[in-house]
């Protein structure tokens, strides 16, 4: 009974939120400037509401239909770079965290993608063509990029970076990481702070993705792990979870694995902007911590 209660409960909420997108796309059918501003502080707040939501079986959920309304909202103000590069936040954070078919995942991150490239193209013109360029002229481009063009340009490096994982099968796709290393690199050379170091913590993930033998590079990946725990300031616990995966597992260094994890399951995963993420991984540390032992 209590099972089909909360299936019931969350059936409901669903149609609540989709009611809600009927609704929304008849009131934002006015004048082209309501649409805009309405659409990007709706998109805000409900990001705001997302992060902020501890519980990931709700936003797993919820997630279908708030892509559907960034989609819809889209329809109408094709080129406004603010949803566009909100859209592909979305896509790419429920694609990375619930979906598990590699045939929806390469879809989404294929939309995600494409509308973070978008995103970048609307007022610089000659980063339009950066998935047609060689890797030279794309390296001049994206160091000709200030620190106003930070937030596209992290969100194509993380669009990016997940259209990789999704394929990462496919040696053409995975040898676009250097691309995805390229932008990253280039967010800690203008804002190191930005997301509270999350470039950081992408670039200690690209280090330690290969072994040391195959061009892995743990030293450089554990100084990115490092600067990205002092800027967060322990806020975001899912440093700690990659680092273990990532780098003490790749080291078989047992000690730091599981000190790492326990600490994370030891926080208060209650921090303003986190609250979905902290949640995720406190999850994902309990499942590391049950495998060590087959691991090491």
């Amino acid at each position: 009974m209590a099972l089909f209660c909360k299936k019931n409960n969350r059936a409901e909420w669903l149609r609540s939120v989709l009611i809600l997108l009927i609704l929304s796309t008849i009131l934002l059918s006015g004048c082209s400037l309501f649409i805009s501003s309405a659409s990007i502080d709706m998109t805000e707040n409900l990001s705001h509401a997302i992060l902020n939501n501890d519980d990931p079986a709700t936003v797993e959920a919820g997630g279908p239909a708030y892509l559907l309304m960034v989609d819809s909202m889209l329809y109408r103000d094709p080129d406004n770079e603010s949803l566009l590069r909100s859209a592909a936040d979305i896509y790419t954070a429920y694609t990375d965290v619930f979906v598990e078919d590699t045939a929806r995942a390469k879809k989404l991150t294929r939309k995600a993608l494409d509308y973070a490239l978008r995103a970048i193209c609307i007022r610089r013109s000659g980063a339009c063509e950066l998935r047609q360029i060689n890797f030279q002229e794309f390296e001049i481009i994206i160091s000709g990029l200030s620190i106003k063009d930070v937030p596209d340009l992290f969100t194509l490096g993380s669009a990016w970076s997940a259209w990789i994982q999704a394929r990462r099968e496919d040696w053409n796709a995975v040898a676009e990481i250097s691309r995805v290393q390229a932008i990253m690199e280039r967010v800690v050379e203008l804002d190191e702070l930005y997301h509270d170091g999350a470039a950081h913590l992408y670039l200690g993930v690209l280090a330690t993705f290969l072994p040391p033998a195959l061009g892995g590079k743990p030293d450089v990946g554990r100084k990115h792990f490092d600067r990205a725990l002092d800027i967060s300031k322990n806020k975001n616990l899912m440093v700690k979870v990659l680092y273990a995966k990532h780098y003490a597992r790749l080291m078989f260094d047992r000690e730091l694995h599981d000190r790492f994890l326990n600490e994370v399951l030891e926080a208060d995963p209650d921090v303003p902007g986190y609250g979905l993420s902290n949640a995720l991984a406190q999850q994902k540390a309990r499942e590391l911590l049950d495998s060590a032992d087959d691991y090491f």
